[in-house]
């Protein structure tokens, strides 16, 4: 096998799948708290997109992104708080309903100031640069990306096992009524994990859209699905099963975007059959077969009702 044709496409996997990882633990972190799936989450990433455009625009890249991560992280914490927090006790699924309606807001809002129009992502100096590695010629994003997910899932990590509201959260994952009455303010515990999440986003989508240039109201829509494709995929509610699935998720995604190239070149075909259209078809399967075989996904806890 030519290795220098697969060798594009696995790096470019590795990447896109950091940066899933990084929304997917947006959406692992609300589910493990509230049980619920925040569906706006993947719409917050787009608005750090397009709110990065605008900033980069009127003012250097080193007041741009420091802003954009802190308007994305109030972005996230003014939705829990307006679209959340009033329907704590109300059934789950109008606090659902709520989350598509905040998901359709922020699109909108977004059609209304871009005119709909594809926004060109700017530029982010040295991250941006093309680099090669193994005779594949790469932006250097591709490779910041997994370390740097890496280090800030280990980070997170180490916050929730040795930390005093790390374990205010563990608490009240484990059961919401018990912690309240323990007296662990609830609502700042879930504040926070908006806040998180949100940061996180801000994070991915400034790698992501390193890659993919072009901004518009629906770009978060099919990373946010696979994103949380990868959340169920590695066990939603698990923070390292959330990175897995991601990683997963990314690697496959590309090498099946790649495959019709790798097969002409080995000579296995002489033939396009366009396998790269089915590369976001493969997701959703993967999902359907992984909830067959295992519904709790592949570090998820199988949950028990107490009576």
């Amino acid at each position: 096998m030519d290795w220098s044709v697969v060798l594009p496409y696995i790096l470019s996997g590795i990447s896109v799948g950091g940066q899933y990882a990084l929304i997917a633990i947006g959406y692992t972190m609300v589910y493990g708290i509230l049980r619920l799936i925040n569906f706006a989450h993947g719409d917050v990433f787009m608005v750090a997109g397009l709110m990065m455009i605008y900033f980069s625009a009127s003012m250097p890249m080193y007041y741009s992104i420091p802003l954009m991560i802190i308007f994305t992280v109030l972005l996230g914490y003014a939705i829990e708080r307006a679209a959340y927090k009033p329907l704590r006790t109300a059934p789950r699924m109008s606090i659902m309903i709520s989350a598509i309606g905040v998901s359709y807001l922020l699109e909108n809002l977004a059609l209304y100031v871009t005119g709909g129009l594809n926004q060109n992502y700017p530029g982010i100096p040295w991250i941006s640069d093309s680099i090669t590695i193994g005779g594949a010629v790469t932006k250097r994003v591709t490779i910041i990306t997994p370390i740097l997910t890496i280090v800030l899932v280990v980070a997170l990590i180490l916050l929730l096992k040795h930390t005093k509201f790390g374990m205010a959260m563990r608490a009240v994952s484990r059961d919401f009524d018990t912690a309240q009455l323990m007296g662990i303010d609830i609502d700042r515990v879930i504040s926070v994990t908006f806040i998180i999440g949100s940061f996180l986003a801000a994070i991915g989508s400034l790698l992501y859209f390193t890659n993919y240039t072009g901004v518009v109201p629906t770009s978060g829509a099919m990373p946010g699905l696979k994103a949380f494709v990868a959340a169920v995929f590695g066990g939603i509610g698990s923070i390292p099963g959330a990175v897995v699935g991601a990683f997963i998720i990314g690697i496959c995604e590309n090498l099946i975007k790649g495959l019709d190239s790798v097969l002409m070149v080995n000579g296995i075909t002489s033939q396009q059959f366009g396998f790269a259209t089915f590369s976001d078809a493969f997701t959703f399967v993967l999902l359907i077969v992984i909830l067959i075989l295992k519904p709790t996904g592949l570090f998820g806890e199988k949950q028990t009702d107490k009576v």
